[in-house]
């Protein structure tokens, strides 16, 4: 398996950055709820990997969820241990340090859900991705549902071009990121090390794991990095446009736009 110790310290190092990410990017959280809210059954355990800090994790406990919550991060687990006994949630939550390839210590097969939303966007060899998704099927019940999140290889343009447009000018890593979806191979380790899917990848890699298809999704739909307009909408017209993102949020047509896309399937039954 890929060494990713780079990942562990750049997360461990990010918690202020990662615990604000959903505030400066909130099109892809409401969506991501509209989707946990209409596939998730309605009780029952679920289990996270690649928690972040928590964002979902509270707010599922409130609802009654039993979770376990793995991360790479032990920083990011000791502050969420600290903040769910500070929230009177350290009943409903288990916070642990793991690695989504192995989940060592996680039971088999007695989970209602599975929400891999991140640790595939660190895995960049194919066989790690691969094991990832077998050991998230292997901890559903049958019947049990996976949400997982993928960085689209051509949706993080726009923020390439916003927040970094002098990338265009090292034209071995446009080269790179366009035909393999990651930085070139010798490239030095550090900062943000990622894998980007093409659409098309998406339902054959979890398919191969043994999921069934239920949907595929981009969760910031026609708005590339434009995060601001949609953050600034208020009240009804901020509404209005949520439930048009997310009537167009499966068109195939755009989903590959998005930065992030989500895919929902399941752990077929018997």
């Amino acid at each position: 398996m890929d060494d990713v110790t780079d990942i562990r310290e750049f997360y461990n190092a990010g918690w202020d950055a990662e615990d604000d990410r959903l505030t400066r990017h909130q099109l892809e959280a409401d969506l991501t709820w509209r989707y946990l809210d209409h596939y998730l059954p309605s009780c029952g355990r679920l289990l996270e990997v690649g928690f972040g800090t928590g964002f979902y994790s509270f707010p599922l406990a409130r609802r009654g969820y039993r979770i376990t919550s793995v991360d790479l991060a032990d920083e990011f687990v000791a502050r969420c241990k600290a903040r769910a006994e500070s929230l009177g949630l350290a009943d409903q939550t288990d916070f642990r340090t793991g690695d989504a390839r192995t989940l060592d210590g996680i039971p088999r097969g007695q989970f209602d859900a599975v929400l891999l939303m991140g640790p595939l966007y660190h895995l960049v060899d194919e066989t790690d991705r691969t094991t990832a998704l077998r050991s998230t099927f292997e901890r559903l019940k049958p019947g049990g549902v996976v949400f997982s999140t993928m960085l689209s290889r051509f949706g993080v343009i726009g923020d390439l071009i916003r927040k970094n447009p002098a990338w265009i000018e090292n034209q071995e890593d446009v080269r790179s990121l366009i035909g393999n979806g990651h930085r070139p191979d010798d490239a030095p380790r550090g900062g943000f090390r990622g894998y980007f899917v093409r659409y098309e990848e998406v339902a054959p890699m979890h398919e191969r794991a043994g999921f069934h298809t239920l949907n595929i999704t981009g969760v910031e739909p026609a708005i590339a990095s434009d995060d601001e307009s949609y953050n600034s909408l208020r009240g009804e017209q901020r509404e209005l446009w949520l439930n048009l993102l997310f009537e167009i949020s499966e068109e195939q047509s755009i989903v590959a736009a998005s930065r992030h896309i989500l895919y929902i399937g399941q752990k077929p039954a018997g």
